[in-house]
């Protein structure tokens, strides 16, 4: 089951609704459901009541693509962004030490950071080019959201807390992001801009028949710019599977309803990897203008153009430099 967040074109200053997503390819139609339905607790929901709403929605009148803004299909009261592609360690390390360099510290446990949720854009909303970048990237991943809290989570438990899955571009800027993380903190101004998440999510027992042996999704992953592959890999790929990154994220801690968990870029997933590997930027850094498509099997593809920043900015003040007196 596919569920979406919209506003209808005609309604531009509605309120957000939720639909059902019915259709393949660019064909789809979008099906409301009642005003106030609620997508994570639709997310939430025992099978059998979701499928009684959805058939109950399938059943009123659809909207076509060209009749709604699809929105971020939640607005996450918290995002933790893993980093689980091994592929995509090694890459970005050749960069920063000279070499394809993975410490030993990745494989101990699913290390991630915390993002900034106010930022997330919708699948095919317009992103603007974040200020004070020359090397504007962008980095495919895979989200799971969160329906259910949960504390100490074993791997059954996170499985039934993992209410859907969608498609996730990190976007980034890497110079802004090289100079914070020279100091041990970040990446934060470098990341916090815009994250795209969507188009929609698909419910979790929905993707059961693509796992592994090992249990893990494998699903293909593939990035365009400008109509042009520049990426792929499987999410089968991934270091740890997402129910280990729900319980890790929940030792001593909450994972809350709402929130979103994502699996880190993919091999090959972001232009930063090819610039550590080579040591050029080539292909070069996004500009305004290029259209980002990203596409994971049985989620569906987001759609982004990059366009100028137009926001005035606050100059940044350096710090003081202060002369120590002896005492």
């Amino acid at each position: 089951m596919r569920l979406a967040a919209f506003r209808p074109v005609a309604e531009p200053g509605g309120p957000p609704r939720v639909g059902l997503v019915v259709g393949d390819g660019p064909n789809w139609w979008l099906h409301p459901f009642p005003a106030g339905t609620d997508l994570v607790e639709l997310l939430a929901a025992g099978t059998a009541e979701r499928e009684a709403a959805a058939d109950a929605a399938a059943r009123g009148d659809g909207l076509r693509p060209e009749q709604v803004r699809l929105l971020p299909p939640v607005y996450p009261v918290a995002m933790r962004d893993f980093l689980t592609f091994e592929a995509h360690v090694a890459g970005v390390g050749k960069g920063m030490q000279g070499h394809e360099f993975v410490p030993p510290e990745w494989y101990a446990a699913p290390s991630f950071l915390f993002m900034a949720p106010h930022a997330v854009t919708g699948g095919y909303d317009d992103v603007a080019i974040a200020p004070d970048t020359e090397r504007f990237d962008y980095e495919l991943e895979l989200a799971a959201v969160i329906c259910r809290d949960v504390r100490n989570a074993g791997p059954e438990q996170a499985r039934a807390a993992i209410g859907g899955y969608c498609v996730m571009n990190d976007w980034s800027a890497r110079d802004v992001q090289g100079r914070e993380m020279k100091l041990g903190l970040g990446p934060s101004k470098g990341k916090d801009f815009a994250t795209t998440v969507g188009p929609w999510v698909v419910t979790a027992d929905e993707l059961d028949d693509c796992r592994d042996a090992g249990g893990f999704l494998d699903l293909r992953m593939t990035v365009k710019v400008n109509g042009e592959v520049t990426g792929s890999d499987r999410s089968g790929n991934m270091g740890w599977s997402f129910e280990q990154l729900v319980s890790y994220a929940s030792r001593a801690s909450w994972v809350k309803r709402g929130e979103i968990l994502a699996s880190g870029t993919c091999g090959s997933g972001a232009l930063a990897e090819g610039w550590g590997r080579t040591g050029e930027l080539i292909p070069r850094p996004l500009q305004a203008g290029d259209v980002v498509e990203m596409t994971i099997e049985r989620l569906g593809t987001i759609r982004n153009r990059i366009v100028a920043g137009t926001e005035s900015v606050p100059a940044i003040v350096p710090a003081r430099r202060r002369v120590r007196e002896e005492v």
